[in-house]
């Protein structure tokens, strides 16, 4: 169990400081069971420090919550991570990649230990200040690893790769311009996102 977990640090450690390293070795060899378990516990995750942050506020923990927190959120990660990996093989086609789907959801899930980090930090947003803050950096760095997957990964041109993101950039920005980012913010953390319609 140590081991596996040294190797996890040693793997998202790899990710956030040499991304090239790690993702070109990502291959296809048939298995994308460990994939789709690891976005289900990494949703399992994010769903229980979740409800423990709402405990630890003094929300009244319902079934419902519970329900939400153990089987919804978990079953989202794995739904999220195929939604995900529809939008990778897209980009890998514009941009020269590979035409793998194993190779995109294997990308994909070795990132997702970023979902729990983001579902807690979406809750710990008090106020639209703070959701502002949290939803553009937690944005900016899922662009980030769009990109390194896209070219590392996916072996897509980079120049390519980088008018890809720069335009779901684009995007992005054009949603945080205009009022569908309430909307946006709504689905983060309804309470923070209210605060901005006072």
């Amino acid at each position: 169990m140590g081991k596996k977990i040294t190797r996890a640090m040693g793997h998202i450690r790899d990710i956030i400081i040499n991304p090239r390293r790690y993702f070109t070795k990502i291959v296809a060899d048939g298995n994308m069971d460990e994939s789709m378990l690891k976005a289900f516990m990494y949703g399992l995750l994010g769903g229980v420090l979740v409800l423990g942050l709402r405990l630890i506020g003094g929300a009244t923990i319902t079934v419902g919550a519970v329900f939400t927190a153990v089987v919804v959120v978990p079953v989202l990660a794995v739904a999220l991570l195929f939604v995900m990996g529809g939008l990778m093989m897209l980009v890998s086609e514009i941009t020269g990649g590979e035409r793998d789907w194993e190779i995109a959801i294997k990308g994909l899930a070795s990132v997702f230990f970023i979902y729990p980090i983001i579902l807690v930090l979406n809750a710990l947003a008090f106020n639209c200040t703070s959701m502002w803050i949290i939803s553009l950096a937690v944005d900016a760095y899922i662009l980030v690893l769009f990109y390194n997957i896209s070219v590392y990964c996916m072996r897509g041109r980079k120049l390519d790769v980088v008018v890809v993101i720069s335009m779901l950039g684009l995007f992005m920005a054009t949603v945080y311009a205009t009022d569908y980012h309430i909307g946006w913010f709504m689905l983060k953390n309804a309470g923070a996102a209210l605060s901005c319609l006072v």
